[in-house]
This record gives C-alpha cells, structure tokens and sequence, in this order.
C-alpha cells in the first residue's frame, strides 16, 4: 500500500479513505478489468457461439492483465463488472433448458480452464524474458533459441521399455520436431471445444 500510494503521489493514510486494505484494492482492481461488461453484447447463433465469444473475452482480459492470474481467488468476484459478466455468461444458455445452478457450474468451469491456460502461458512468456534478459547480461548477442518441445524432450529422456505411451507419442508420424512454440491460442480454442462438447451432452441429457 505505501508503494501505491508513492506511485500516485498520496500519503499512505490517504489510500485508507477510499479502501479498507489491499485485499480490497485488489478486488477493486480486478472489477475493473471487466469494465464494460454491462454493455457487453453475446453474438452468435445459438448458446456455444455466445459461449466461446464469452470465454475468450476472459482470455484476452486475462492477456491484457496477467497480473490477475497470480491472484488469491478463493471466492469468485463480486464487483458490479464482475456479475454483469457473469450475467451475460448465464444468458448465454437461454433456450437450452439448462438450470441455472449448471449453467452457472458451467461457467465455473470454462473460468477455471481460461485462467489455468492463462496463468501457463504468462509463466512461458516470463520465463522467456527472463531468459533473454540473462542472456543480455552475459553479453551474448542474436536471438535466443526457444525451449524445445515436449517431444523433442521426451526423445532424449525415455525408453520405450519403461514409457511405451510416451515413447510412442514422442516418435509418433507428424510429433513436433522442432523447437518451435506450439500454436497456445489454437491450443486453447481446442480445450474449449472439448468443453463446450462435454456441455452439449449436459444440455441433450437436461432435454
């Protein structure tokens, strides 16, 4: 709170008269990240379109904020953002016949997913800068080599006989062979898919 409030030019008493403690400046601040969420329009034909356009606008908002992944989140947030967030997120299932206490697991789990793909991806770019950062630092010069992929690893680490699962996905036809990233968005757009599957069936079994 005393670096917040020298950031901004104020006494650290100061902040006290419009926030209790950090823990509310910190919901406050992650309210605001979903500014506009009450003019926010779901487009698409039918709940899953409505659905994916309602999850990777968390995405971005996570993208654009990656300080919000390294939050303690032991209860959703409850800032007016926040809910009219979650409201557009439930209406989303209107006409599916959904109960509300599914739907609104639903969205749980699509933000539990969003936020642990996030929360990777913001860890691998860190990782990276810090990286390139050292590698400043030692005087090295040209572009930094990208991790290897999983594959590649599993290549130099495993023997069939004691993984023959991972044995095979490593030398498996069309198994990444280079060092370069894989496609993180076009990952996660996949796991979102199987997840709204997994909610068609939910939907169908609900009917």
């Amino acid at each position: 709170m005393a670096r917040v409030a020298s950031e901004l030019g104020f006494t650290t008493m100061s902040l006290y008269r419009h926030v209790a403690n950090k823990d509310e400046l910190l919901q406050l601040m992650w309210d605001a990240s979903t500014f506009g969420a009450e003019q926010l329009v779901l487009e698409g034909d039918g709940w899953r379109a409505k659905l994916l356009m309602w999850a990777t606008i968390q995405r971005d908002v996570l993208d654009r904020h990656p300080w919000i992944t390294k939050m303690p989140m032991a209860a959703p947030p409850l800032g007016p953002n926040s809910l009219h967030f979650v409201e557009r997120g439930l209406g989303a299932f209107d006409g599916t016949g959904l109960p509300d206490t599914d739907r609104l697991r639903v969205l749980g789990l699509i933000s539990s997913y969003t936020l642990s793909e996030a929360r990777m991806a913001y860890d691998a770019a860190r990782a990276m800068q810090q990286a390139l950062a050292a590698s400043a630092e030692a005087g090295q010069s040209g572009a930094l080599t990208p991790p290897p992929s999983f594959e590649m690893l599993l290549r130099e680490l495993i023997d069939e006989r004691t993984y023959p699962h991972l044995y095979r996905l490593a030398w498996a036809s069309g198994a990444a062979q280079t060092s370069e990233p894989a496609d993180e968005r076009a990952e996660f757009l996949l796991g979102l898919d199987r997840i709204l599957d997994g909610v068609q069936v939910l939907i169908d079994q609900t009917r």
